[in-house]
């Protein structure tokens, strides 16, 4: 048994040397030491000319290598609030989904209408001008859909 022991003591404090003479050797803990320039002030002056965008949702997956995942938009006029609403305040919204058949026909399904009937009103017509590219598998275009939400919001 104490074969076993001083055997794995031998292994191990063979392990733990070259792994010390691996860190000395290396050259990343030299330069981590004399590069550090990298935390100067003036390094981060160019920062106040940073702008800060607002916030944008983006929603969705990647294409696959020869299939995309939905219609492609081509056109997406926003839709007007309507004048019995304008100059109140609003935070609504309402979801559609838009099936986009491989000829490019654009259907809309109100699937959550907005608090507002007039507010589902204004997003359908929009929703009904907008165009899409029809979906791919490969090269061949097919039926495709994609779910949108529309929130509207004044102040």
């Amino acid at each position: 048994m104490t074969n076993i022991i001083d055997a794995v003591g031998g292994v191990t404090r063979r392990i733990v040397g070259s792994c010390v003479l691996c860190l000395c050797l290396s050259p990343v803990a030299v330069l981590a030491v004399t590069g550090d320039e990298a935390t100067h002030e003036a390094d981060h002056a160019l920062d106040a000319d940073i702008i800060e965008l607002p916030e944008v949702h983006v929603h969705g997956l990647p294409l696959n290598k020869d299939q995309q995942v939905g219609p492609v938009p081509k056109s997406t006029p926003w839709p007007a609030i309507p004048a019995s609403l304008d100059g109140k305040p609003l935070d609504d919204w309402m979801k559609a989904r838009l099936l986009v058949s491989k000829e490019a026909q654009v259907t809309v399904v109100v699937l959550e209408p907005a608090k507002h009937r007039e507010l589902t009103i204004a997003g359908m017509i929009a929703l009904n001008k907008w165009t899409f590219a029809p979906q791919l598998k490969g090269d061949d275009p097919v039926d495709g859909e994609l779910t949108v939400r529309i929130h509207f919001r004044s102040q």
